[in-house]
């Protein structure tokens, strides 16, 4: 049955493996032995929304009401990555950096590698031409300049990040001057 099971999922490790959640399927094959709760809190934050691009505009409104940024997160509930990056932002400490420096939105990108991915037009708007997989973090100004496009898309290890790493990475984007990019190799940004 093990076996079965493990056949079954072949196809599905592939498509993972190339969006950065493959341990999602060595959980899910596992025989129980082993397995625990993972180190990173969870949350599933990636609802579909009948209007994404309105709830950006709307958090680009406030980050401009109140001199914050819009941190934006697009990702997908199935992606244990995706689930580990909200949980992190869901937590106590990350509150106050959050509440002094950024307008966090959640976008579903659903399942971009097998045909069923949306909101690609969301990180368009912002320079990113291609989501290559999930989660990705788009830290944007209120007059919709993107301040990290050589790190935007590089999130798929989100859930092999320590706190400490995402908090400093976080309170350093929240700072950073728009403009100020340093090309990560195999980024594309569109012109």
């Amino acid at each position: 049955m093990a076996a079965k099971f493990q056949a079954l999922l072949a196809p599905l490790a592939l498509a993972l493996s190339l969006t950065g959640c493959a341990t999602l399927v060595a959980h899910a094959a596992g025989d129980g032995a082993g397995e625990h709760a993972p180190d990173y809190p969870e949350a599933r934050s990636y609802h579909v929304s009948p209007d994404p691009m309105g709830e950006v505009d709307a958090a680009l409104a406030r980050a401009s009401v109140e001199d914050t940024r819009l941190l934006l997160v697009m990702g997908a509930n199935w992606c244990h990555d995706s689930r580990a990056l909200a949980g992190w932002l869901g937590t106590e400490r990350f509150a106050a950096l959050l509440d002094d420096h950024y307008e966090l939105v959640f976008v579903n990108i659903g399942l971009p590698q097998t045909g069923d991915g949306h909101n690609f037009d969301i990180a368009q708007r912002f320079g990113i031409k291609d989501l290559p997989g999930t989660p990705n973090l788009l830290v944007v100004t209120p007059e919709g300049l993107l301040v990290n496009p050589d790190t935007a898309t590089t999130w798929r290890d989100a859930a092999s990040r320590s706190e400490d790493a995402i908090y400093a990475e976080l309170v350093e984007l929240a700072h950073r001057p728009a403009g100020m990019v340093q090309p990560v190799e195999g980024i594309e940004i569109a012109e």
